[in-house]
């Protein structure tokens, strides 16, 4: 064989071949994120207050760091159960058991390493070269890209936005498929704009999955971040347990763990091998001293929940009430999650607009054209924090508005 070097040309074969000619069109693909790029933008600025990402202020509460370092303490740093450790399967069904009053196998429940690889676990599982899914827009823009990278494509559904707040048009919705859609994706309550789907919903996204022999992949995140009730409506509210329903979650929000990268992904106990085998080829599984602050989170955290969602409520109507007065921006009051998402008037390029309000109001948000077209003009304000801070950036940004004419 000979080298390289002589095959052709007057150059050496891979000296004329660059790094992007040896990637995979998908990976090259990858589009950057228009939350990091303000992140970064304002990273380190001297008092500026950042309510770009999807966390909260707070540590983790010390009971759950407690019961990782006693994992620790214990040697516990060796290879772990690829589905993740019983005690942490069977407190996730806990769980479930009392969020949705009946008995479920902790066999449904797969743990990940963060809420991420969960939804890249479902889409491996029912998406590749050729398929489409269905997904509703403005959404997190992992979503659509975890898609594209997989091979498949994401096919977006904008939601219209009126006095109502913003809803999903069921018959758009569907009208979406093709014959080469293999999923629809829901992600409800929604990140960024705070959409609750009804039970109703739901209904009549089931029925037509199952007319269609589509799967479902539900992201239920953040299903305890409602203002009206203890969670919102699910998918395990209206599906029997070996319907094809993926479902994503993580314990980052509830819990205040989002640097752990500890999630799951819940599916048909018969798929058991196949995720556990995708779980090998991926991660090889989850730290089992951070599954060990997990289970502690679970079963003993309910009353930390409780107090992350009433500080959310107090700051929800701080930041709305506050913004409504400027008569300068409009939106609606969100439903659940904790984020609200809002236009400004006469600010259309919202990637500018995160980079002007760092500048100019010392406060850090994410671009709504960061979550797909449908959330262009909008900005998107994650108030999951001390109501006195969000008070601040409230201020701030109120005296931004005034002041810019």
């Amino acid at each position: 064989m000979r080298p390289l070097h002589c095959l052709s040309g007057s150059e050496p074969l891979l000296k004329r071949m660059t790094a992007k000619d040896r990637l995979r069109p998908e990976a090259h693909g990858a589009p950057e994120s228009g939350i990091v790029e303000v992140f970064n933008y304002g990273r380190g600025r001297e008092g500026l207050i950042p309510l770009w990402v999807g966390e909260g202020d707070l540590a983790t509460p010390d009971f759950i760091a407690d019961a990782a370092r006693a994992g620790l303490d214990d040697g516990e740093t060796f290879y772990t159960h690829q589905r993740g450790i019983p005690e942490l399967r069977e407190a996730i069904a806990r769980y479930h058991e009392r969020l949705y009053e009946r008995p479920f196998d902790s066999e449904r429940f797969f743990v990940t390493s963060g809420g991420m690889p969960a939804i890249q676990l479902a889409l491996r599982m029912v998406a590749g070269q050729g398929d489409e899914v269905v997904i509703p827009t403005p959404a997190w823009p992992n979503f659509g890209a975890a898609t594209e990278v997989g091979g498949a494509r994401a096919v977006p559904v904008p939601m219209q936005f009126g006095n109502a707040g913003w809803m999903l048009d069921l018959d758009r919705y569907f009208d979406a498929v093709t014959d080469r859609t293999t999923a629809l994706f829901l992600n409800s309550p929604c990140n960024p704009t705070g959409w609750t789907a009804t039970r109703e919903e739901l209904v009549a996204i089931r029925d037509f999955a199952r007319e269609r022999g589509l799967w479902i992949i539900a992201d239920e995140v953040y299903t305890r971040f409602v203002y009206q009730g203890d969670r919102a409506p699910s998918f395990y509210d209206v599906t029997e347990p070996d319907e094809p329903v993926l479902y994503v979650n993580t314990l980052s929000k509830n819990w205040a763990m989002t640097g752990w990268r500890v999630g799951w992904l819940a599916a048909p106990p018969r798929y058991g091998q196949t995720i556990e085998n995708l779980i090998q080829y991926s991660s090889s599984g989850t730290p089992k001293f951070l599954q060990r602050g997990a289970v502690a989170a679970l079963d003993r955290g309910d009353h930390f929940i409780e107090f992350q969602r009433d500080r959310a409520m107090a700051a929800r109507e701080i930041v709305c009430l506050g913004l409504e007065a400027t008569g300068r921006v409009r939106f609606t009051w969100p439903k659940g999650a904790f984020y609200l998402f809002f236009s400004v008037d006469g600010e259309a390029d919202t990637r500018k607009l995160g980079l002007r309000l760092v500048d100019e109001a010392n406060v850090g948000l994410a671009p709504g054209d960061a979550f797909g077209a449908a959330g262009a003009g909008f900005m998107r304000m994650c108030f999951l924090r001390n109501p006195d801070q969000v008070a601040a950036a409230t201020d701030l940004l109120a005296d931004w508005l005034v002041d810019r004419d």
